[in-house]
């Protein structure tokens, strides 16, 4: 076999979260020794450790392996980037996309890594609106460029299964820096974002 995925996780950190969600399984009045549930805990900690595995990357680490001297100064867009968060406040998720732009000053990165830079911060306990910023740190903390502009949009379930159960409202927060401040450049982001080229 050319490849193989592995995924490892620390014994210490799913043993402790092991226990702790056999306890809540049983707060909540169900009987954590029945078949169904005999291994949720196990799933679940192992679950919110992948969720959760931004806290054990580098964003500018990631944007630096693939940094390459680039004499050019036109707008990069990657748009539609999906991204899964969770909550910080209910610990429920988060679901949508993120459309990132920026203007080079004499570097590029790997595409990819954009969107690696959005797994970095969104795989984390979350805020939209710090999420945003996040992003567009990364980006002006590597790179150096002209310009960087993010914006997300995601529907959260902790609106939409429980307190106000609002299934349609969608979230829309952004963050400019630099040539994206102006009227001009941010209006053509925000034009090219919104339509449908392909």
């Amino acid at each position: 076999m050319s490849y193989k995925k592995v995924d490892e996780y620390d014994e210490q950190v799913t043993q402790s979260l092991m226990v702790n969600y056999k306890a809540i399984i049983s707060s909540l009045g169900e009987d954590a020794e029945r078949e169904g549930l005999l291994k949720t805990p196990e799933r679940i900690a192992k679950a919110m450790q992948f969720i959760t595995q931004g806290y054990n990357m580098d964003a500018v680490a990631i944007l630096n392996s693939a940094k390459f001297h680039e004499n050019i100064s036109e707008m990069v867009i990657v748009k539609d980037i999906e991204l899964y968060s969770m909550c910080e406040h209910h610990m429920l998720p988060f679901i949508g996309k993120a459309h990132i732009a920026y203007i080079p000053n004499g570097w590029i990165t790997g595409l990819s890594k954009i969107a690696r830079v959005v797994d970095v911060f969104s795989r984390r306990l979350q805020v939209q609106e710090r999420l945003t910023t996040q992003i567009l740190g990364a980006i002006k903390d590597s790179l150096n460029p002209l310009g960087v502009a993010v914006v997300i949009e995601a529907k959260h379930l902790c609106m939409m299964m429980r307190g106000v159960q609002k299934q349609n409202s969608v979230t829309t927060t952004s963050a400019f820096y630099g040539e994206f401040e102006k009227h001009t450049t941010r209006s053509e982001f925000m034009r090219l974002i919104s339509a449908h080229l392909s």
